[in-house]
């Protein structure tokens, strides 16, 4: 039976999903905009820092006073309304919920709220991929271990190229390559979010009068987000990463297949089956026509002849060899699309992409020389960069993951394009994400 029959099914029978979202920013209220057209859910709770911004997400995604207006949990149970609270714990605590779904976008805050919801026996569905890329396998071995699932969030680019990934294989091709496009040039690595609106062609007024966020944008403009999707892929999927970063090869769609190959045939790879990122840019600039910029790709290869007959039989759009062919899509909805991880959790019992090892990770890289004293400011900020590295890179230098590089002094100069140490900071060591990330390295080492 299909994801949406059961969903029918659920609401002919008045049982349906229960859900808590922790977070109603962006990425929550695109979810929101879509839940009152989903049959068979119902959100129960809102936990938000700010119940009134979330009460105006509702408004603003066209949600009715009265869908959001119960006074307590019980009372939402009870009338299929939504409560709203600032205390994500009470939420979480719920015997009655089945999936919570993370939305924060704070990858410490994530952490704590992912091991809480496992401790009370609830599915996550994880929109904050930031804590997923530095501590994914353990979160994932967590939840296995409380008898749930964790779990990447649909709409999202690394479920969305899991998803590739998985038909390749399920089909029985080896995948030669993955991943996502990308605005890319190399000096916006040192993009702050003074300069991010400039490269994305707005004004500063144009920004606001849009609400949006310097940080978060430049997060994607810096090199950061890529890299962290492109890590979680990688410890998702089994897929390898580049010895030295991500190199974003410019290339069109028609040109993805021959890009996205070993270089010992004409390619970018150092070898088959690896993370990229696909830049829409030329080095000098120029935009790429038909170009992948906000969609995902999995690039596969014919390994015999009559396959590779198949592809020419059948039209298929192939590298000059005619053995590599990348399927893809063009565009991804971010939160509209939640629901597919949802639906899938709770109703199929199966991850729309879910770390399975640890083989990727992504290390602080300053942006300028940083001086002792100096506060990093994390993700998209003014001070570092995430850089993707192999994980046997990464732990052998010690390498600060991005996810807990905000709001950390240093104790010594690191200068620009070096990556940070944890002997390069004072870090809080108190926090639940510190300490699943310790645990992590701990069990490499052990290994």
């Amino acid at each position: 039976m299909s994801l949406y029959a059961q969903l029918q099914q659920r609401a002919a029978t008045n049982n349906p999903i229960r859900i808590g979202l922790i977070g109603a920013g962006k990425f929550g209220s695109m979810y929101l905009a879509q839940l009152p057209r989903t049959p068979g859910v119902h959100l129960v709770g809102i936990a938000d820092l700010s119940p009134e911004t979330a009460r105006r997400n509702l408004a603003r995604v066209g949600w009715k006073p009265e869908q959001s207006e119960a006074p307590s949990a019980q009372a939402a149970l009870s009338t299929g309304g939504t409560w709203i609270t600032d205390d994500w714990k009470a939420l979480v605590s719920l015997p009655q919920l089945d999936v919570i779904v993370e939305c924060t976008g704070n990858p410490i805050a994530a952490v704590e709220h992912c091991l809480e919801a496992f401790a009370y026996g609830k599915h996550v569905v994880n929109v904050t991929v930031e804590a997923d890329a530095f501590c994914g396998p353990l979160l994932a071995s967590r939840a296995a271990a409380a008898g749930v699932i964790y779990s990447m969030a649909f709409g999202d680019q690394p479920a969305l190229i899991c998803d590739l990934v998985d038909w390749a294989r399920t089909c029985g091709f080896p995948v030669i390559a993955a991943g996502r496009g990308h605005k890319w040039l190399p000096h916006y690595s040192e993009s702050t979010p003074e300069t991010v609106w400039g490269y994305y062609g707005l004004s500063p007024e144009q920004a606001r009068r849009g609400g949006l966020n310097p940080k978060m944008f430049n997060s994607f403009l810096d090199g950061s987000k890529p890299s962290i999707e492109s890590c979680a892929v990688a410890n998702a999927t089994g897929l390898s990463v580049p010895s030295n970063g991500l190199q974003y090869p410019p290339a069109s769609i028609e040109d993805i297949p021959f890009v996205t190959r070993p270089v010992s045939e004409g390619g970018v790879l150092e070898r088959k089956g690896m993370v990229e990122v696909v830049s829409s840019l030329e080095p000098d600039g120029r935009r790429i026509p038909y170009d992948i910029r906000m969609g995902v790709w999995v690039t596969i290869e014919a390994e015999t002849d009559y396959i590779k007959n198949c592809f020419e039989e059948y039209n298929a759009h192939t590298d000059p060899t005619g053995r590599y062919f990348t399927l893809y899509k063009r565009w991804h909805l971010i939160g509209l699309e939640v629901g597919m991880s949802v639906a899938s959790v709770a109703l199929r019992g199966e991850a729309t992409g879910v770390a399975t090892a640890w083989s990727a990770d992504v290390v602080a890289t300053a942006k300028r020389d940083l001086r002792a004293g100096d506060v990093l400011d994390g993700e998209g900020g003014y001070t570092v960069w995430g850089k993707l590295l192999p994980v046997e890179t990464s732990t052998r230098m010690g390498g600060v993951p991005l996810g807990l590089a905000h709001d950390v002094k240093l104790l010594r100069t690191v200068k620009k394009g070096q990556c940070v140490t944890w002997d390069d900071v004072a870090i809080d060591t108190t926090t639940a994400a510190y300490a699943l990330r310790k645990s992590m390295e701990l069990l490499t080492k052990s290994d």
